[in-house]
């Protein structure tokens, strides 16, 4: 069983790893743009690269134009310009909108990282889905943490066993609830899946490292989301075996499709691709 992390014990190793990886040039990288949308978060770093982050906007129940909310994002208007670096302590803000924000420049510096030193310890799969490259065997057990409606979808048409752990069973359709259960049971199913499937929003919200440290010894684990789009190496080292992220190609078209209240479904193969990580 995986060992039981500190809180955002990931997100700090992927920071440092990119802090050794860039050196003296990571004080020179600036905000350009920024994104704060509906569904993402999106940067363009002064060097042309981007990242995107998942925005938890149900974090923020008095999402109104008060000072009660406008405490909880990144100060607008002093964004631009600003240290790409120094908004990578927000990674352990408990505001999830700036910890949101933090995660979108880590992965921006990561596509930083993987184009200007490719990486030898891991593959990187463009334009692929972890469920296309993942083993599922007939009878496996599969828990999903999250309504992930494309992946839901295909078990159903497959008849795959499966579990869903959700918050909110609203956001499952009718004849997915016979398959639900409520988030609060993970201790007791996730030690059953033969394979986990969760999305990068749990590094938001720090469920990840307990979610990882119920999985059984043999259980495959994937994680997957625009938000995980990072350097991988610290979700290997606790039992992740496949990360399914995406690479920003066009930063400019994103951010403009992020601030129109654009989704993942706007994006994909336009001014982002998706991506598989995989241990070598």
């Amino acid at each position: 069983m995986v060992e039981v992390a500190k809180k955002d014990d990931i997100l700090q190793e992927a920071a440092d790893i990119i802090r050794t990886t860039l050196g003296d040039q990571l004080a020179t990288i600036t905000i350009e743009r920024a994104a704060i949308g509906l569904f993402f978060t999106g940067v363009k770093l002064s060097n042309g690269y981007g990242g995107v982050s998942y925005t938890p906007i149900k974090s923020i129940p008095e999402a109104v134009c008060c000072p009660s909310s406008a405490a909880s994002m990144p100060i607008p208007g002093k964004i631009r310009g600003a240290s790409a670096e120094s908004f990578l302590k927000d990674i352990h803000s408990n505001s999830m909108i700036r910890k949101s924000f933090a995660i979108a420049v880590l992965n921006a510096l990561a596509n930083t990282c993987w184009h200007l030193a490719p990486p030898t310890e891991y593959t990187i799969e463009k334009g692929v889905d972890p469920i296309d490259v993942i083993d599922i065997p007939e009878n496996a057990l599969v828990v999903v943490i999250g309504a992930l409606a494309p992946y839901l979808r295909r078990f159903k048409k497959w008849k795959q066993p499966f579990i869903v752990l959700e918050l909110d069973p609203a956001t499952l359709k009718e004849d997915e609830l016979p398959y639900f259960r409520p988030a609060s049971e993970a201790p007791e199913v996730i030690p059953q899946a033969d394979v986990l499937i969760a999305t990068g929003t749990t590094l938001i919200n720090d469920t990840i490292h307990s979610l990882l440290s119920y999985c059984k010894e043999d259980a495959q684990v994937v994680i997957v989301g625009p938000t995980s789009s990072m350097l991988p190496i610290p979700f290997f080292k606790r039992g992740v075996n496949v990360i399914g992220g995406v690479m920003v190609t066009k930063p400019d078209e994103l951010l403009d499709m992020i601030s129109e209240g654009g989704s993942g479904y706007h994006f994909f193969g336009k001014s982002a691709e998706k991506i598989v990580i995989q241990a070598k």
